[in-house]
């Protein structure tokens, strides 16, 4: 379920994009309330809050089995993944005519198909809205601080704001290789 609203979660400006569109053009007269874009706008705002849930969820859950980790290196990658997001957004949002049946089955099937992708091959760190939360994502190589092996280990991982790696002693939340958190830096 976890894998699921964080997936959701990811397209929470997506829904929000085209929620506006279809309110304006109803405002301009160019589209009516009728099923269909009722339907849409429910929809969409179902899973707006499935996705704020999800990811608060995912971000508070963070707070439990804290792990003590030393970074040995670390590369922001929030670039590399949000500009592919965000022209996915730019497509849906400005050129699917989400009013016609037709568009809204192939946007349902899309939104279907990049999921199973997303979660297949663990993508949890492309989330454009945790970046819009403020968190940035980092591939990070560390060891454990408490691992009597010191084994070096690598990993994607969110933190909020800039990393800085002046202090190397971090709290982090070791979920998932794909999906991890730094919590905190180490007093």
């Amino acid at each position: 379920m976890k894998k699921i609203s964080l997936y959701l979660s990811a397209f929470v400006p997506l829904y929000f994009l085209v929620i506006t569109k279809i309110i304006i053009d109803i405002i301009n007269n160019n589209l009516s309330f009728n099923f269909l874009n009722t339907t849409t706008i429910i929809i969409l705002s179902i899973l707006i809050i499935l996705g704020i849930y999800g990811a608060n969820i995912s971000i508070r859950h963070s707070n439990t089995n804290q792990t003590k980790i030393r970074i040995l290196k670390q590369t922001s990658i929030t670039e590399q993944y949000f500009l592919g997001y965000f022209s996915l957004f730019v497509l849906f949002a400005l050129s699917f005519e989400l009013e016609r049946v037709s568009m809204f089955v192939v946007f349902v099937i899309v939104i279907v198909l990049i999921g199973i992708v997303y979660i297949r091959n663990d993508l949890f760190y492309i989330n454009p809205f945790l970046n819009i939360l403020g968190y940035n994502f980092y591939d990070i190589t560390y060891i454990i601080i408490d691992d009597n092996k010191e084994t070096t280990k690598r990993a994607k991982f969110f933190f909020k704001g800039k990393l800085d790696t002046s202090k190397q002693t971090y709290i982090a939340y070791l979920s998932h290789e794909n999906f991890s958190m730094i919590i905190k830096k180490c007093d």
